[in-house]
């Protein structure tokens, strides 16, 4: 791709994170926090891909972390990120499979905080995509 379609591509991928990441928001608000926290791992992902898009890559998979390994220096400043990544990673399956836990469902499982820590967690790696991505 040209590079003003790496931007727009890019771009794109940022607004879509940047709405999943309102939409935690008003989950939260209304304790749906399993939702919330599904929500932030997904603004996250994408805030991820649009960097990798931004550098004419072809990102694929779910996990944060993983996206976050590519070799280039884009990527160096997400590497503060790493751990809240591979937190954010724990909440794509459990956060809305009743399977995907023990003896409860996800609406059970989750709480406020968990919420909290993943719309922190989120906001962090989107602000730092944003600032790639002008």
């Amino acid at each position: 791709m040209s590079t003003e379609k790496n931007i727009r591509e890019a771009s794109r991928w940022i607004k879509t994170a940047e709405d999943d990441l309102d939409s935690a928001e008003i989950l939260k608000k209304n304790d749906k926090y399993a939702h919330a926290c599904f929500h932030c791992q997904q603004s996250a992902e994408k805030a991820i891909k649009a960097v990798w898009y931004l550098c004419d890559a072809d990102p694929w998979g779910h996990s944060i972390d993983d996206l976050e390994t590519v070799d280039t220096r884009l990527f160096e400043k997400f590497k503060p990120l790493l751990r809240p990544a591979m937190v954010l990673d724990r909440f794509y399956i459990p956060t809305r499979y009743p399977n995907g836990l023990p003896d409860m469902t996800p609406d059970e499982a989750f709480a406020p905080e968990d919420a909290e820590t993943c719309i922190k967690y989120a906001g962090d790696i989107l602000s730092a995509a944003r600032l790639l991505i002008k």
